[in-house]
């Protein structure tokens, strides 16, 4: 079963892919999957059930012996073919991922290009598991240590980057030797049902990868943690889900990685080039519209040079074209959805109560579409809920600062702790604030600090574990130790 998108000729599965086989839901229900950019239904995707969930269960603990038995050479080959399929099929992938998630066409070009290299990388990695053999400090016997695949592993992704967000977990899992369920968002499943099918072009045996739609994400995502055979939750979303499956993960002491929420301070100091900050704070913000868990929230700029910076921001901001995402020349589409669209409005209004003054932008277009215009806030109180929430979406608020110390401080004075960036032409000074920041990354005088050979995650609230890089490979293996004498 299969839908056409129009007026774009781009197709994708509909129904659920458990154990190799496209079915639809064990109760027949449905749901509408909408164009961001028009509201308009696209696609009727199969809504899987409790049932449904702990079959996709089933099915990969069946297909885990003889995946994790494989080579892991041979693995790495069909994340390879992967690699290569996605690269060949990028253009048909971004507009799917066009049109439903709404972002501007480059950006769904970006993302595939990126998606896609997490097949690359952990190709490699997959040969690269390792393990350790020494000597007892006692002399009477050896250590041993093997790594082996962690076992099913449910993964929970989100609708904002829905082809790399899936890629970045299935990759190491695969490459690991574990088989998966994926949930993907409800808003984007159109896109994570094509990789599931591109997965079975590439060779992965039927039940390795199983891809699970659902609106009944608390209810199905429940019963596979409180299922004994789910060994692994790989999640990316928001920090308040991410506690409430924490919780639920502990009845059954399932391993978490947990990718949370963000508020990226970007710290600009009055040394730095302030034609690189403003570039890469258009980088950092703007990237898919700011619905990253990575985008700049909150912009520290030193006093000297704060009116300046935003005068820039806010030209650079205001020139930008919103549209439909895959029309000609648009460089900013929708939010994702009504509600997301509601929320950056809340934010703006909220801060301009409290007294900050609007550069540019600060609404909502008339239209259809889930469109906000893109927007620079100045003179933002602290107590502004704009600086404490998840902005998700394109509006820059700034804030003045006088010291170095101030500024760690403002940026450190969250729950949130993922990634930072900081513009500063004083090396000494960049690393000693780098080191000073409490977050799990830093992009210092850069603004794209993604990459699949990194270690990508936060500290604080915003998650545990780390994902790319081997620490990614390593999140879906467990240590086991053999102590031999000869």
């Amino acid at each position: 079963m299969s839908t056409t998108l129009q007026p774009e000729a781009v197709s994708a599965p509909t129904q659920l892919l458990v154990g190799g086989l496209w079915v639809d839901s064990s109760d027949g229900m449905t749901f509408e999957v909408e164009d961001p950019a028009t509201g308009e239904v696209i696609a009727v995707v199969a809504d899987g059930s409790v049932e449904d969930g702990l079959a996709a269960v089933s099915a990969a603990y069946e297909a885990l012996p003889g995946w994790s038995a494989t080579p892991p050479r041979q693995r790495g080959e069909v994340l390879r073919r992967m690699f290569d399929l996605m690269t060949e099929r990028t253009e048909e992938l971004a507009r799917l991922i066009v049109r439903e998630n709404g972002k501007a066409l480059p950006d769904a070009r970006g993302e595939v290009t990126y998606a896609a290299e997490f097949f690359r990388w952990f190709a490699e990695e997959a040969v690269r598991g390792g393990g350790d053999l020494h000597t007892a400090p006692s002399g009477a016997n050896r250590i041993l240590v093997l790594r082996q695949p962690i076992g099913v592993s449910v993964l929970v992704t989100p609708w904002n980057f829905p082809a790399a967000m899936a890629t970045r977990k299935i990759g190491p899992a695969l490459a690991a030797g574990c088989t998966v369920v994926l949930k993907p968002a409800s808003d984007t499943p159109l896109t994570a049902l094509a990789l599931g099918a591109l997965l079975g072009d590439a060779g992965v045996p039927a039940g390795v990868v199983n891809v699970l739609p659902s609106r009944r994400s608390g209810p199905v995502v429940g019963a596979m943690l409180h299922d004994p055979r789910v060994r692994k939750l790989s999640f990316t979303g928001s920090t308040a889900v991410g506690r409430g499956l924490l919780h639920q993960a502990a009845d059954c002491v399932v391993s978490c990685s947990m990718e949370l929420g963000g508020n990226a301070p970007f710290i600009v100091f009055d040394d730095a080039d302030i034609e690189a900050a403003v570039a890469g704070a258009m980088v950092a913000k703007m990237r898919n519209g700011g619905e990253a868990c990575t985008a700049a929230n909150r912009f520290l700029v030193q006093r000297g040079i704060a009116a300046d910076f935003g005068r820039r921001l806010a030209e650079a901001m205001g020139a930008m074209r919103m549209g439909r995402g895959l029309d000609e020349g648009v460089q900013l589409g929708p939010l994702v959805n009504a509600a997301s669209r509601d929320k950056v409005a809340e934010l703006v209004d909220g801060a301009v109560r409290d007294g900050a003054r609007v550069v540019v932008g600060a609404g909502a277009p008339a239209g259809p579409g889930y469109f906000y215009s893109p927007t620079v806030l100045v003179d933002v109180p602290s107590s502004a809920a704009i600086l404490r929430e998840e902005i998700f979406g394109p509006v820059a608020p700034l804030v003045a600062f006088d010291t170095e110390q101030e500024a760690v401080e403002l940026a450190n004075d969250t729950e949130y702790g993922l990634v930072a960036y900081v513009y500063t032409s004083d090396l000494r000074r960049g690393l000693r604030v780098s080191e000073a920041l409490e977050s799990g990354m830093v992009g210092l005088n850069r603004a794209l600090v993604s990459d699949p050979a990194a270690p990508f995650g936060g500290v604080k609230q915003s998650g545990l574990g780390r994902e790319g890089g081997h620490d990614g490979l390593l999140e879906f293996m467990e240590s086991k130790y053999v102590a031999v004498t000869w």
